[in-house]
This record gives C-alpha cells, sequence and structure tokens, in this order.
C-alpha cells in the first residue's frame, strides 16, 4: 500500500535538525513520493537540495505563492520562475492563488501574478496548484476564464462548501486538495467530502502546517498522510487499500508522475 504526499514543505527551516529522518519515516510508511510546492525564489536551491538528496521519492513544482506577492518585487519573482520553467524540469506551476487572510490591499497584484503563473502553466503544459485562503471565489473566477483542455490542476487545502466543490468538479480535470483540516472537529469538511467521488480527491499534509489529529498544533509531516488516508476510508467507508489505490492513480495522473 502506498501514497503520495501531494504537497509538502519539507525544505522548511522547521526541518533543518532532522529532514533526512523525516524524510525516510514517510518513505518507510508507505508514502513513497512526497510533491514540493516552492514560495519564492528563496526557497528555490533549498528545495533542489531536497530533491537531490532523494530523487525518486521528491519532486519539485515551481511558483510563487500569493503572500511573497508585493507590489515592488513580485514581478522579479514572476520572471525568476519563467527562467526555472525553462531551464529545469518541474511537475508544477505551484504554489500560486490568491491570499487574503493576511493582506487583501493588493488584490489586484496577486490577481495579475496568479493569472501570470496559470498563463505560464499551459505554455508549459504543466498543471496549477492553486492556494486559496479567503478568496475562492477571487480564485476560481480567474481560473475559469483561462480554463481550456491543456488546463488541470488542484486546489490546495480544500475546506470549501459542496456548492465550491462541484465548482471546482465542474472545471473537468481539476481535484480537490484534502488535508489535515478533514480530521479537525467542526470543520464540516468530512460531510462535504462524503459527497465528492474519490476521484476527484488528492490527498496531501501541507507540512509542516496544518497537521492532522491526532497531532494538532504539533509539526506536521509527510508520514501523516496516513491519519487522513484512515480519516477518509472511515467517512467514505471503504478500505484504506481503496484509498491508497484511488488517490494515488489520481496524482500520478494529475503530476504524470
Amino acid at each position: 500500500m502506498q501514497f503520495i504526499d501531494t504537497h509538502s514543505h519539507l525544505y522548511s527551516s522547521k526541518f533543518n535538525n532532522d529532514r533526512d529522518t523525516v524524510v525516510k519515516n514517510a518513505i518507510n510508511k508507505g508514502i513513497k513520493k512526497i510533491l514540493l510546492p516552492n514560495i519564492s525564489s528563496k526557497y528555490t536551491q533549498r528545495m533542489h537540495d531536497l530533491c537531490n538528496m532523494f530523487p525518486i521519492n521528491c519532486f519539485p513544482m515551481m511558483g510563487v505563492h500569493p503572500c511573497e506577492i508585493n507590489k515592488t518585487n513580485y514581478e522579479k519573482e514572476l520572471t525568476h520562475v519563467e527562467e526555472e520553467l525553462r531551464k529545469e524540469i518541474y511537475i508544477a506551476v505551484g504554489e500560486i492563488g490568491i491570499d487574503l487572510y493576511w493582506d487583501d490591499s493588493n488584490l489586484n497584484t496577486q490577481k495579475e501574478a496568479f493569472a501570470h503563473q496559470i498563463k505560464l502553466a499551459k505554455k508549459y503544459k504543466l498543471p496549477i496548484v492553486i492556494h486559496v485562503r479567503e478568496s475562492f471565489d477571487e480564485a476560481i473566477k480567474i481560473v475559469e476564464s483561462l480554463n481550456e483542455e491543456s488546463l488541470s490542476g488542484v486546489f490546495h487545502c480544500f475546506s470549501g462548501s459542496i456548492d465550491e466543490a462541484k465548482r471546482i468538479i465542474e472545471l473537468e480535470d481539476f481535484y480537490l486538495g484534502i488535508g489535515g483540516v478533514l480530521t479537525f472537529k467542526n470543520s464540516n469538511l468530512d460531510k462535504v467530502v462524503k459527497e465528492i467521488d474519490l476521484k476527484h480527491i488528492l490527498l496531501e499534509t501541507d507540512a509542516p502546517y496544518l497537521a492532522p489529529a491526532p497531532h494538532r498544533g504539533k509539526r506536521n509531516e509527510s508520514k501523516y498522510i496516513i491519519d487522513i488516508a484512515n480519516k477518509l476510508s472511515e467517512i467514505k467507508n471503504i478500505s484504506l487499500d481503496d484509498i491508497s489505490k484511488i488517490t494515488t492513480e489520481n496524482a500520478i495522473k494529475l503530476f504524470n508522475l
């Protein structure tokens, strides 16, 4: 039984003291592939260093996170993204999107950067990994406006309503990234996921953030994908083996692994 953690920041400084052990522990738990979304140019080399340490387990993405976008540096960051996509092999353009939780004063700049990176994904025929925090409507309108047969992706850390889930599915070739929030009491995500066919779901941790129960409040790790999978198995009333098989097939299809 194998799993893929489709969203993990194991290059984060939170793992400086035990990164090697954390990756090996995940592999030993059956998480054979770990996908690494980029944040900004500050993290690119660190991400590549990790992929070089575990070349058959860790896979890089390229993008600039919306929280890294501001009016003075975003054009430089977007240039870095395009240069990297031109010279290196990446499995996706991400983590990109819109975040209105931390700062809503630069919404137009975030929209511009998001749309630009979607166009890069289409140019390089790569899926997109979308960050939406208090910005679902703003983000999906942009995706809908640019959507075509060549575009695919995942809405990372999905925690929205059934109507929002259906809107994602209607895009075609887009998935819901389900992580630790599924295990949180009163998140209501379990009720939404129960109504969604597994063929639309990917598993992710977002390590070191959003650790699932019973690890909530602690540093998240890729090995905790098992706790998320177990919760999904309980909600769907199907075996963990089936969860493993279907979500792994979904990830392989989307990211061409």
